[in-house]
Order: structure tokens, then sequence, then C-alpha cells
């Protein structure tokens, strides 16, 4: 009987243990929606901290922070300054590739390439909601670093090479190269060795990189070596992430892989990695762009990596989970009462400042047309802010103040300067006039058209996984009417090509004449159904 209640005593304790270190169970996948790929994470203490691509979208590398790595909150971004930024000579996905993000000895990092004006750097902060240092500029010519403090008190930069992964001594309080470049391994003959992020455990060196190209083929990879430059060793289950095989084909998740791993301070192993959900309908579309994923990973000591047990992962995860600590839902409506926007909206490239007031009539956003055009690769005068979810409602109240023909000013669905759907206000024949105007390639045509009495009006715009839907109202009180609809595939990247997501946008454009046409945002609503 005595053993019994000792036995019993036992399991109570482990019981209660565990639950400690895994207090909840299950989570959904992605851990943060829309576009947000190439993820990267640091530890510091109880706090994670990530950090995404951001491309030719100023500011640029959001910032989140979470306490239990399933609820995120962005805190801001890396680069909130032109100095920083230079876009100007961005293409549709040009900009900012692949960020790391690290801690060590008491400042953050983050290390990333513009590979439209400059090439590889790293900033530096106290404090990961900024500010942040101006770019140390590293020359070395590649994409997608990462920083490696070593235990004999060197620092290496990791990168991207033609042939696989370079290892490079730098100079951390300069950025200047003070060593040769080592190529150290080139992973498993899959296209587009990138990603690289090297760990050190247990006496090894681990690094765990992205194969395949970023696509439907992608996976995650991971060698492991004794000494920093090789030569490594595949690990015998690789790719330790992928669902380009049987068991991820029907996956509504693809092209996972670009990853990277952090230990929580219980110890547990965890992989973020970039992913797209598809629409499977028309076959495989993805429009809401690559996004950021998280699974569990089983790392014994001296052992490799397993990922969520096979490999795969799901949208719904019945994993357990660190104690669940979830951030207050942010409102689904924006009035703009505040004085400057909140961290979800972005410009197009470097914005014109002058073209943009929260204060010149309060509770409004005013925006200035520019002679750039929703066509081009420029500074157009709009904001906008990810499309999270399939299905959602986007709405927003404006006032168009113009008076020729070539002003207008309206909603955009826009997933490069190729591909987007525009919901406008503009003049025609002295009249007002309600477009819905559709660019996809070499096509551009208005697909619907209705005049209207006034200046001011509601727009909405519904989507789900195959449907755009496009709505107004004229008056605050009157039911909203459908001007058309249109196919979501043709703002996927299987069709527009990069590597961005579908943004929504407000904005306004004089067509390429000087103009001193404005239009005013009331206020903007934005919700999702999963």
């Amino acid at each position: 009987m005595k053993n019994i209640l000792k036995i019993a005593l036992f399991i109570c304790l482990l019981f209660a243990c565990s639950s400690q270190v895994f207090a909840q169970t299950g989570y959904k996948n992605p851990i943060i929606k829309g576009f947000n790929p190439d993820p990267s994470i640091c530890r510091v203490d109880n706090d994670f901290y990530l950090v995404t691509s951001s491309f030719e979208y100023f500011p640029g590398l959001p910032i989140y922070h979470s306490k239990d790595l399933v609820n995120w909150q962005q805190i801001g971004h890396c680069l909130t300054r032109d100095s920083q930024l230079p876009l100007q000579n961005a293409q549709a996905s040009g900009g900012l590739y692949a960020p790391s993000i690290r801690y060590h000895d008491g400042l953050f990092y983050v290390i990333c390439t513009n590979v439209s004006g400059g090439g590889n750097f790293y900033c530096t902060a106290t404090n990961p909601k900024g500010p942040w240092s101006e770019p140390i500029w590293v020359d070395i010519k590649s994409i997608d670093p990462d920083i490696l403090w070593d235990e004999d008190g060197r620092t290496y930069f990791v990168t991207q090479g033609d042939e696989g992964i370079r290892v490079t001594e730098i100079d951390i309080k300069t950025g200047k190269v003070i060593g040769p470049e080592h190529l150290v391994w080139g992973g498993i003959g899959g296209r587009f060795p990138e990603a690289p992020h090297i760990y050190k455990k247990d006496g090894y060196y681990y690094l765990l990189l992205g194969e395949g190209g970023t696509e439907y083929m992608h996976s995650a990879t991971i060698g492991r070596s004794k000494h920093l430059l090789g030569p490594y060793e595949s690990c015998p289950l690789n790719p330790i992430l992928t669902h380009a095989n049987r068991i991820g084909q029907g996956n509504p998740i693809q092209g996972v892989g670009h990853a990277d791993l952090v230990q929580a301070a219980n110890s547990s192993w965890w992989m973020v990695f970039l992913g797209f959900r598809v629409t499977q309908a028309y076959s495989y579309y993805h429009i809401l762009g690559r996004e950021t994923f998280l699974a569990p990973v089983d790392w014994p000591e001296d052992g490799w990596p397993q990922v969520n047990g096979n490999g795969t992962i799901s949208l719904n995860m019945e994993v357990p989970t660190l104690p669940l600590q979830p951030f207050a839902e942010t409102p689904a409506r924006t009035e703009f009462n505040d004085n400057q926007l909140s961290v979800e909206w972005q410009y197009l490239r470097n914005p014109t400042r002058e073209n943009y007031s929260l204060t010149e009539r309060k509770g409004w956003l005013r925006i200035s047309a520019s002679p750039y055009t929703l066509d081009e690769a420029k500074t157009v005068s709009m904001i906008c802010r990810r499309q999270t979810e399939h299905n959602f409602v986007a709405a927003t109240n404006m006032e168009l103040s113009a008076s020729n023909e070539n002003e207008e000013a309206g909603m955009t669905l826009i997933q490069n300067n190729t591909h987007h759907y525009d919901l406008l206000l503009k003049k025609v024949k002295g009249q007002n006039v309600l477009q819905l105007r559709v660019k996809v390639g070499s096509l551009s045509y208005i697909a619907a058209e209705k005049q209207i009495k006034g200046n001011n009006i509601n727009l909405q715009i519904e989507g789900t996984p195959l449907k755009y839907t496009f709505l107004y109202s004229e008056t605050e009180t009157s039911t909203y009417k459908e001007l058309g609809q249109l196919d979501t595939r043709y703002l996927s990247t299987e069709v527009a090509g990069g590597f961005t997501g579908v943004m929504i946008g407000l904005y306004a454009s004089s067509n390429g004449k000087a103009s001193k046409a404005k239009a005013w945002f009331d206020w903007f609503s934005y919700e999702t159904k999963e």
C-alpha cells in the first residue's frame, strides 16, 4: 500500500512539474499572418523577439514581441528613417531581404540586406522597440546574412553564396571584413541554399539553411561539424522540414522553409519558418504572401533536431505550449485621431511626407495626390496594411477634393505595380464617378463604374478565398451596393510573381500631372474571419 501511495505521489509531482513547463495545449498556425516572410527569432530572459522581411515597404523590418511564441504583438520597425533605408530605386520585391535578429552583450542586432541600395548591413539597439542605429555596412556581396559570436571571441558573418553557405570573420564594431571567406557547406543538393543560421550545441556547430527555393519545393535542412569551418555532415533526417513530399502534398500550408531555431527558458526548442496558405479550388494559388509559422522541435543531447515528429505541420497544432499570454485585441476600426499612424500601416517606398497629414483636419487622414500612379515602381501617395485572412471586410469613408479628370483616390488591393484592383472615385465630364479598375500584367481596364451624387463616399471590399467583392454606400446609413466582383487568383504570387503579399491601401493620384487634389479619410475598418 505504501508503495502504491509513493507511486501516486510521484505521478502527481511529475504532472505538476510538467504542467509548469507546458501549461496549455494547442495553437493555430500561422502565428503571424499576412505578408511576413523570412522570420528570425531570439530570446532574452522570458521575452521573444522576431523580425520579418519587408522588401520595398517603409518603415522596414517589422519587430514583433511575444511571451509564449504563440501570441505576437508588433512593437515597431527596425528601419524608420530615410537615412537607414533608401528605397527610391527599389522595384517590386526589391529592398530588404531576409533579416536575422540576435542579442549579444546587452545589444540587439538586426542583420539584413538592402538589395536595392547598399547591400549587407546590421543595426543595433538597446531596446527592440528602437531607436535603432544607422546601418553598419559589411562589404560582402551576398544575401540572407546572420552574425555568429564564437566562443573564442571572434565574430563571423554568415551568408548565402552561389555554391553554398559562407563564413567570414568581421570586426563587429566597424563591420570591416578581417578574414577570408570560407565556403563551409552546400546543403543536400537542393537549389538555392540560403537563409543560414549557425547554433553551438553539445560541442557541435549546427548549420540550418533553406533549400529548394521559396516556392513549393521549399525545405529546411541541417548539418553539423565539430569545427566552424567544417566539414559539415548532413542530418540523416534531411530535410527536417518540408511539405514537398507525399505527406505534405495535400496540406493547405505549402512552401515551408527558411527557418530559425530558439530555445525557451524551460529548455524546450522551437522553430519559426515561412510558409503560405493556398486556395485549393483553383489548383494552388496564394495571395496572402508568405507568413510566419511555428513548430515544436525535439533536439536531444548530441542528436539531431526533429521538427514536429515528421517534419510537417498543420493549421491546428495539437501540441503542448508554453503558458499562453495573449495580448489585447487590436480594434477593428481606426479613427485617425492620433498624430501618427499605428505600426501596421506602411508606405510604398520612402514617403513624400508632406503628402500626408493627421492634424490638418483633426480625426481625418489627408493624402495629397502624387503624380505617380499605382502602375509605377515609384513613391506613390498611399498607406497600406496587410491582408491577413482570405475572409475579410475592409471599409473606409473618403471625401475627394478634386476638380480635374486626371485626379483620383480610393482603396486598392495591391500585390505589386503590375497587379492590383482599384476601387476609386474621380471626375468624368464634370460628374463624380466611382470605378472598379483592373491592372493585371499588360491588361488594364474598367470593370464597372457608377455615377454618384457627391464627393463623399463609403467604400468596402469583401474578401473570400476565391472572390473580392467591391461595394459602396453614398451615406453612412444607406445599404452597401455591389459594384463588381473579381477573382483573387490574378493577385496571387503564382500570377503576379514576387515575394510579397496583397496589401490593402488608401491612395490618391493625379496621374502624371501636378495637382492640388486631396483625399480625406475619416476612418478605416478591417475585420477578418478564419
